[in-house]
């Protein structure tokens, strides 16, 4: 029998794999595809088998960028015996490395067989943003050059799970480019950003040990709670720019109800004791986000 096989069997627990993906965290993959659909449906161009093909590809890239952290993570080092973090299943045992590395390695070509459509409606530009999503989610932690290593992963999440995400999503359904859309993926940006930023809060003692250079390492946790600060400041300044410059109606300020749940996060981020409780911060950040994206598309689509 394979070695693979062989792995494969030994690892395989369907919990085990659920918690490799952290679906938590997949709002990331949503959002942003949600609100590309919904600027479509406003130019009456929506189409909805693109739409959630798009959503699939998304929510792929992401678990198979987790898979390939997870992994990487562990070959560098950096999940240690006194992680505070969620556990990983590589360095926990649960899923052996061959094993998870195959995984992330399948899931990306998964998303690029499935995304061949999207590159038959959107054409070269599409094939080559596909690309550099798969290539960037392995290089996020693994490669030469690994972004999350090096300072670079708030701007590939910033990026590609908010610029690139949305305004593609929307591209896909118009065949065009907007500044609408930039400008909605912002929020998305903004917001999964900073699931990131409460990872490598949480993380920064083990991350400087590790060698790990994220933001939190090289300019100290404030630096991470202002980047919170502004990041979560920079998503609820989108709804009044709709508001003034882009026609869109008072219903477009629908996601301030969520301001309960944002200075809730901004008292945790601030005066938080255990680096533990922001396990608890991670999660609702990453509700927040999906809760303040499903508002703002609501807000879009009200006549």
């Amino acid at each position: 029998m394979p070695y693979f096989i062989i792995t494969m069997s030994s690892s395989f627990s369907i919990h085990n794999w659920i918690q490799a993906a952290r679906p938590k965290t997949l709002t990331a993959a949503y959002t942003p595809v949600i609100i590309g659909a919904s600027l479509a449906y406003l130019q009456d161009s929506l189409n909805v088998l693109v739409s959630l093909i798009a959503l699939l590809c998304a929510t792929l890239i992401q678990i198979g960028t987790n898979f390939a952290n997870d992994y990487y993570d562990f070959k560098k080092g950096s999940d240690r015996a006194d992680r505070v973090g969620f556990r990983r299943m590589t360095a926990a045992g649960l899923i052996q490395p061959v094993t998870m590395k195959m995984a992330a390695y399948l899931t990306m070509i998964l998303a690029l067989l499935v995304g061949l459509y999207l590159v038959y409606v959107g054409g070269a530009i599409v094939l080559a943003i596909g690309l550099s999503s798969l290539v960037f989610g392995i290089m996020y932690t693994g490669g030469p050059f690994p972004l999350g290593y090096n300072g670079l992963g708030d701007l590939f999440v910033f990026a590609y799970f908010g610029l690139v995400a949305t305004m593609t999503t929307y591209y896909l359904n118009t065949l065009e480019w907007s500044s609408m859309s930039f400008w909605a993926a912002l929020i998305p940006g903004a917001l999964s950003t900073n699931i990131l930023v409460v990872n490598n809060l949480r993380d920064v003692d083990q991350d400087r040990v590790s060698g790990k250079k994220t933001l939190g390492v090289l300019f100290g946790e404030k630096a991470l709670k202002w980047e919170y600060t502004v990041l979560l400041g920079l998503a609820h300044a989108i709804p009044p720019h709709f508001f003034v410059r882009l026609d869109a109606s008072v219903w477009i300020f629908l996601p301030y109800l969520s301001i309960p749940l944002s200075l809730k996060l901004l008292s945790e981020i601030w005066s938080h004791e255990e680096k533990s409780t922001l396990n608890g911060t991670l999660e609702k950040t990453a509700a927040f986000m999906f809760l303040y994206g499903v508002l703002f598309t609501i807000g879009l689509v009200i006549p």
